[in-house]
C-alpha cells in the first residue's frame, strides 16, 4: 500500500488530483520561487517543482511507503518569464502583454520517494490569449482573482475567460497535467482509476486533443536524487 502527498496549497491542484480516484493527502510547502539570474523557462519550472518536493520531504512524516507529489507552473513569452504578479500594477502588466498573443504555460511534476530519488515530467501547452478589452482586464484584475495565478491569469475564469481556441492539456495550464501525473506515477508502479481523460474531460468541460498522444508516448522524464 502507499501513502501519496500533495504538497500544494492550492484548491485547484486537489480537486485535479482528485480526477485520478487515488487516496491522497495535502500539506502546502513554501519555497523562494524566483528565477536564477538567466535561468530559462524550462530549467526554472523543473528546478522549482524539485525544490518544492525537497522541502515537503524535509516536512514530511515519510515512511518507505510515502510519495510526495509537487507542481510548478510558468508562464513564458518571448524567453520572459511571467511568475505570480507582485500587485495590481504588475498583473496589469503581464495581462497587457499577453494580450491578444500565443504563450507557454510550463507545468513541471515531480513525484519524490522517501529516499530522495525524484522523477519529473514537464508540460509545455501553447496559449492563445483573445483580445479582451481594458475594462475587462481592469474589472478582472479588481477581482483580486489574479495576485496568485502565474501570468495573472486563470484559464477557467469564467468571468473573464482570457482564452480561445485552446489546443493542448487544459488541466496543465489550470496547474496539474493529469496525463503527465499518471505516468509519473505508472513509473512508480501505481495506476490510476481506468477512464482518466474521460473524468478530466467531463470535470473541466474540454474536449481534449493531446490526451491519447500524452499517455501512448514515451515520457522524457528526469530521475535526480535530491
Amino acid at each position: 500500500m502507499f501513502r501519496l502527498i500533495l504538497a500544494s496549497n492550492s484548491p485547484r491542484r486537489r480537486e485535479l488530483l482528485s480526477l485520478l480516484g487515488l487516496p491522497f493527502e495535502s500539506t502546502s510547502v513554501e519555497v523562494d520561487e524566483t528565477p536564477a539570474q538567466n535561468e530559462a523557462p524550462t530549467a526554472c519550472v523543473k528546478r522549482l517543482s524539485q525544490d518544492k518536493a525537497r522541502q515537503a520531504l524535509r516536512e514530511t512524516l515519510a515512511d518507505a511507503s510515502t510519495l510526495v507529489l509537487t507542481s510548478d507552473t510558468i508562464v513564458a513569452l518571448a524567453g520572459e518569464i511571467f511568475g505570480k504578479p507582485a500587485d495590481s500594477a504588475d498583473a496589469r502588466r503581464m495581462l497587457t502583454q499577453l494580450r491578444g498573443r500565443d504563450h507557454s504555460v510550463l507545468t513541471a511534476v515531480t513525484l519524490a520517494f522517501p529516499d530522495g530519488r525524484t522523477i519529473t515530467d514537464l508540460c509545455e501547452t501553447s496559449v492563445p490569449m483573445r483580445g479582451y478589452t481594458d475594462s475587462e482586464m481592469e474589472t478582472y484584475i479588481a477581482s483580486g482573482d489574479p495576485l496568485d495565478k502565474a501570468g495573472a491569469y486563470a484559464i477557467q475564469h469564467a468571468g473573464f475567460h482570457p482564452v480561445e481556441n485552446l489546443s493542448g492539456c487544459y488541466a496543465s495550464v489550470m496547474g496539474l497535467p493529469l496525463c503527465h501525473v499518471a505516468r509519473c506515477l505508472q513509473r512508480a508502479g501505481i495506476t490510476s482509476q481506468p477512464g482518466l481523460p474521460a473524468r478530466c474531460q467531463e470535470k473541466l468541460h474540454y474536449q481534449c486533443p493531446v490526451h491519447s498522444a500524452i499517455l501512448s508516448a514515451t515520457p522524457e522524464y528526469q530521475e535526480t536524487l535530491l
